[in-house]
């Protein structure tokens, strides 16, 4: 294949059936007897798509960064209604109708957990911690770190992230967990089980703390590739003021929050021409505001350059609830909190079948396949309290 005329993909590839998915599930503990899904990882290579680059604007993708932005007007659409930033609680409330506070449900939420084992999943920035114009501040309180480690003593829990697995867990900071960092690409485990030595992409290694783990990264053999377009990045993108290149090991991260709006155009047409020679990589936009409202820090702006590989956050969950032992039971209630749109293929896989409970983290009304919603991270802060209370109850 010439990997230099050959166009990146803009957008996500078509999903495949389970039986493709090419995990196993002997990593982390509670994994039973036998159970494992089959050994190959498939990848599809997208087909030739000349000109998709030429033109930035007819792409779409300057079109989706200015949708995404910081909202920058005092007069939006909502459920095209015209509203202003006084009226934006009533077009909140508005909305919940149709994705109900978690707190508010929180009896209807428990009362389905009886009998069931729950387990959790949490996306971190903007759901354990706020959003912030410098990634590298994106620091949790030291509130919120008790109350994670407090439910993970409780239930089995794990942080998956579009953020490399070492930056997530230098943030958290908390052992009791498991974490799936570059949006679940990356998942670090406890040696509990032996991992088979034909097991690919699975390697045994240690962490920072120096205790053994178990690593499953799926994509590794796009590192190297990954590193190059970290690297042109950052080289291309330095007389962009505000722009701001992030390293997250299987996925790279452009920030442009803090860039001009006359400099968007800059930095999409930088991305989408270095891309023009990785036919393997994609660029997918992070966090996506379906309905902006004047309301200031809702969201960040990122372009984001990940592998073409059948493999998100849905999967990673999929990935854990296997090898937890807790995949296809019936007495089992995985519940999702996150964000962001990367955290949308999470709440499918829950929604499908009535799995469990997806909870949106958001401030403004947005489309989304969650159940259940919360306002910003000192509710998921209180919802996560609101479980540890109740199973000390006996109830959960």
């Amino acid at each position: 294949m010439d990997l230099n005329h050959a166009a990146a993909v803009l957008t996500d590839p078509p999903p495949i059936n389970k039986s493709r998915i090419g995990i196993y599930s002997s990593l982390l503990p509670y994994s039973p007897p036998g159970a494992g899904f089959s050994s190959g990882l498939y990848l599809t290579i997208p087909r030739k798509r000349p000109g998709i680059l030429d033109d930035v604007r007819s792409s779409g993708w300057l079109d989706a960064m200015r949708s995404s932005s910081p909202p920058r007007k005092k007069l939006t659409k909502d459920f095209n209604i015209e509203v202003a930033s006084d009226d934006t609680d009533v077009a909140y409330r508005s909305w919940m109708l149709k994705y109900p506070s978690a707190l508010s449900s929180f009896d209807h939420i428990t009362n389905y957990a009886k009998g069931k084992r729950i387990a959790l999943f949490l996306d971190y920035d903007g759901t354990l911690s706020p959003i912030v114009d410098d990634p590298d501040r994106a620091f949790m309180s030291n509130a919120m770190r008790s109350a994670v480690r407090n439910v993970a003593k409780c239930f089995p829990t794990a942080i998956i992230s579009g953020r490399s697995r070492d930056k997530v867990f230098e943030f958290v900071g908390l052992t009791e967990l498991y974490y799936a960092g570059s949006h679940g690409m990356d998942i670090m485990g406890p040696v509990g089980h032996s991992v088979s030595d034909d097991t690919p992409n699975c390697i045994r290694s240690t962490d920072k703390q120096g205790k053994e783990v178990n690593l499953f990264q799926p994509a590794s053999e796009f590192l190297p590739m990954i590193d190059e377009v970290f690297r042109s990045l950052v080289e291309n993108t330095k007389g962009i003021k505000g722009a701001k290149v992030e390293n997250n090991k299987f996925c790279v991260s452009v920030h442009y929050r803090n860039v001009d709006e006359k400099s968007w155009t800059t930095i999409a047409k930088c991305v989408h021409n270095i891309l023009k020679g990785y036919p393997r990589l994609r660029l997918t936009h992070g966090r996506k505001v379906s309905y902006r409202l004047s309301l200031e820090n809702d969201d960040i702006s990122v372009l984001e350059v990940r592998p073409v590989i059948n493999w998100d956050k849905g999967k990673a969950v999929e990935f854990l609830l296997e090898s937890l032992g807790l995949s296809n039971c019936d007495d089992v209630l995985p519940i999702y909190v996150g964000d962001d749109r990367t955290d949308e293929d999470a709440f499918k896989v829950l929604r499908k079948g009535n799995r469990g409970y997806g909870i949106l983290v958001s401030s403004v009304p947005k489309e989304s396949s969650a159940f259940y919603s919360l306002r910003d991270p000192s509710e998921v802060m209180e919802f996560l309290k609101s479980l540890v209370r109740q199973k000390n109850l006996s109830s959960l």
